[in-house]
């Protein structure tokens, strides 16, 4: 049987879980359409995806749902991959 405190840590961390599983999960699906917009022959929208996936990236490691270094590295990768494009 559970303490009272240990019952209540188990209904917090189930939330928390499934608040950082959605935001690393939002984060996965926009970075697919960042990638895919990349690699398409218009790149109107490219810029805006990247402000609002850099912003994501932010908001997640702010709330706890990724480690800052990820992020970091997550925002040089994802920077690189559009300097290449526009050199091209």
């Amino acid at each position: 049987m559970h303490t009272k405190s240990a019952a209540k840590r188990l209904k917090t961390s189930e939330a928390a879980r499934i608040k950082h599983k959605s935001a690393r999960r939002s984060i996965t699906t926009i970075e697919k359409e960042y990638r895919t917009a990349l690699d398409s022959a218009e790149q109107k929208d490219v810029k805006k995806l990247c402000s609002e996936l850099l912003s994501m990236l932010d908001k997640a490691v702010k709330c706890g749902s990724i480690h800052k270094n990820k992020a970091d590295r997550k925002k040089s990768q994802l920077a690189s991959l559009l300097a290449a494009k526009m050199k091209k």
